[in-house]
């Protein structure tokens, strides 16, 4: 809060400074890992961040953006938690629909599983990292395709990019524009 009242830099200080927060919080050994990500709430909420980073800044008013932030850390955390347990429910049932497609049923869900800590891929990556051969990748991807878990997204005949839809859609909620 106060690295942004400061403004070291000529553009970016509310960037920074809200990368800052998740940093100092695992740091501090509050977080295991920097993964809160306050800067949708602060979006959000906009007109009364500036309004109580403006108070703090130019007649020491703590108190209210203490709990302003306390609110933001919370319905974040709330949310977070939420959003986890979204993907482990996709994953199961997207898991269920895979297994039902067969004998290439093993391959897809060797590929499903590496989608699920990287869900934009290419057949190159996904074949380095399960194992599988890049026919078997590209077989499977065709399945998930047609289960609808999967989409190319590039239009083009090599070099493809792959995104795990369902998955994606969980993550990128609340990430629109306001």
């Amino acid at each position: 809060m106060q690295f942004e009242t400061i403004h070291p830099f000529l553009d970016g200080n509310g960037r920074v400074g809200r990368l800052l927060i998740p940093l100092l919080f695992s740091i501090e050994g509050l977080l295991h890992e920097p993964l809160l990500y306050l800067s949708l709430y602060f979006k959000q909420n906009r007109d009364r961040y500036y309004e109580l980073l403006d108070r703090v800044r130019t007649a020491g008013e703590w108190e209210e953006w203490v709990m302003f932030f306390a609110t933001g850390v919370e319905e974040t955390a709330e949310a977070a938690v939420t959003t986890a347990h979204r993907l482990v429910e996709i994953s199961r049932a997207d898991r269920a629909k895979i297994q039902g497609v067969g004998r290439i049923a093993g391959s897809a869900l060797q590929v499903h599983h590496a989608l699920l800590s990287r869900p934009i891929n290419t057949i190159a990556r996904l074949a380095s990292g399960t194992g599988l051969s890049v026919p078997a990748v590209t077989n499977s991807l065709a399945a998930l395709a047609d289960l609808g878990l999967v989409r190319e997204i590039t239009g083009r005949k090599r070099g493809r990019v792959f995104s795990y839809v369902p998955y994606l859609e969980v993550l990128s909620q609340g990430m629109e524009p306001l």
